[in-house]
């Protein structure tokens, strides 16, 4: 992932930020100057701040990952007024990752659980997930900090920590203090560890930002103007076809627009992209000369005997709903011999690297040891799973890109990763039987079918045998998924 970020880092900002637009200035001298709470002194404060002054490239980093989006948070926080320090938030949050995802099921730059979400007005369906939406997120996490802030008369401190850990829960540990004739400022209240760390947290951040000389930081610069603007489109969009009007790769447009989880923009909308400022006259105009018919590619289907809407729809990689709602069905009744039409995407699946089938894949293949590759039944959980593995169910979520209270449905396939056995003195070679395994193993960059037999002791001839989408295809690309019979006892 830092990979593609990189290249989204380096390939794109020169167009926005190269040599032929002079900077106004630079951004973190713009937050710096608006800080208003980094004068709070508390040894909790120092704590914290000792963090963030032995671990210098984190923060170089982090700052260097902000920058596509820190203008736009400081616009936002600019023009309701607010304290400035809450344009650092996502640097606690996620470290201003729009694809980061927290065991507790929180995404996005400001970490909003699903049910904060949902009553926050972002939506969340199969297409598009608007917590991790960078305007979208940032205009409601912002709405939200406000709402807390009048709720606590203006303390902002408060404000913060109900944020991190609910407002009822602080609203309770104010009563419990007043109650008992105790002092009720935030410092002063009874609440878990990592409330209580959330807020000095972020101000001992907030004078390291200030003052990142004194305290051994060195901030990436970032110019003082608009990385991204939106444009309109209208309908729903292949984000391949999208990336080509723009003239940007496919990771760039799902770096702005982290929001949508599929191939193509939702159907329901949001029908807005973010785009690097210099492609905006580009995209505009091959927009416009392109027809609204082709900006997303359909199949014509002759039902099959045995099809059903949910299995047809998985095979195009898209929902039920849309292909009931495109070819006018009140219900998922099909019959054989009938015709569907269906939105697709016109490119493979692989092409589409951060949506969420291809980061989940990413992940899957982050374990060690011995992967299998699982399809969950019914009544299975994830420490049900977890516990016939032998594995945790914290490793299994995390090996898909899911949280523990996540759900899991029957057909869904998960991979597990089980430890390597310990190796005990053996007999030879020639005493043993072989012991043949079957491996779902994904290509990686730099793979071929030579490569690939080489490592695993096999030839070429046996993985195209085992694998019958490769006869007659020259090439293999990554992320695309081989069945492998290895000798686990050959050497």
């Amino acid at each position: 992932f830092f990979k593609i970020f990189l290249s989204f880092f380096l390939g794109v900002l020169p167009l926005l930020w190269g040599p032929a637009q002079a900077s106004d200035g630079d951004l973190w001298q713009r937050v710096q100057s608006q800080l208003s709470l980094y004068r709070l002194e508390h040894r909790r404060i120092d704590a914290e701040r000792s963090w963030y002054e032995r671990n210098p490239e984190y923060m170089r980093r982090v700052s260097e990952r902000a920058a596509p989006y820190l203008h736009h948070v400081v616009e936002e926080v600019e023009r309701r007024g607010m304290p400035m320090e809450l344009a650092l938030l996502p640097i606690m949050e996620s470290a201003y990752d729009p694809f980061a995802y927290s065991h507790g099921r929180a995404a996005g730059i400001w970490q909003i659980i699903p049910g904060t979400g949902r009553d926050l007005g972002l939506t969340q369906d199969w297409w598009y997930d608007g917590r991790r939406d960078v305007r979208a997120s940032t205009d409601a996490a912002l709405n939200y900090l406000g709402d807390l802030s009048e709720a606590f008369d203006g303390d902002w401190l408060k404000a913060l920590a109900a944020y991190n850990g609910g407002k009822r829960r602080l609203q309770n540990a104010i009563a419990a203090n007043r109650s008992s004739g105790r002092a009720t400022d935030f410092w002063s209240l009874k609440l878990p560890v990592e409330t209580r760390n959330y807020v000095p947290r972020l101000l001992a951040l907030s004078q390291v930002i200030a003052d990142p000389d004194a305290h051994g930081i060195v901030l990436t610069p970032a110019p003082d103007q608009a990385y991204f603007g939106v444009v309109d489109t209208g309908s729903q969009i292949d984000l391949a076809q999208a990336a080509s009007l723009a003239n940007i790769d496919i990771e760039s447009l799902y770096m702005l627009n982290p929001g949508f989880n599929r191939w193509a923009t939702s159907p329901e909308g949001p029908h807005q992209l973010l785009l690097p400022v210099a492609r905006l006259a580009d995209f505009n105009a091959g927009l416009a000369d392109l027809d609204p018919t082709q900006r997303v590619k359909w199949v014509r289907y002759t039902i099959r005997n045995g099809d059903a809407m949910s299995l047809i729809a998985r095979k195009f990689n898209t929902e039920a709903g849309v292909i009931r709602e495109v070819n006018g069905l009140r219900s998922n009744k099909i019959r054989a011999g009938a015709t569907l039409m269906i939105p697709t995407a016109s490119a493979p699946l692989e092409l589409y690297a951060l949506s969420v089938e291809q980061r989940t894949a990413n992940k899957q293949e982050r374990g060690t040891g011995n992967r299998l590759d699982y399809r969950v039944k019914p009544g299975d959980s994830f420490w049900l799973i977890a516990r016939r593995h032998g594995v945790s169910t914290r490793k299994l979520a995390e090996w898909n890109g899911l949280a523990v209270r996540d759900s899991i449905h029957p057909g869904q396939n998960l991979v597990i990763w089980t430890p390597l056995p310990v190796s005990v003195t053996a007999p030879p070679v020639s005493s043993r039987d072989p012991v043949v395994r079957k491996l779902g193993y994904r290509v990686r960059n730099g793979d071929s079918l030579a490569r690939i037999a080489g490592k695993f002791n096999i030839s070429v001839a046996d993985i195209v045998g085992w694998n019958h989408k490769l006869q007659g295809k020259k090439y293999i690309h990554p992320g695309q998924v081989l069945t492998l019979y290895v000798d686990i006892t050959g050497s």
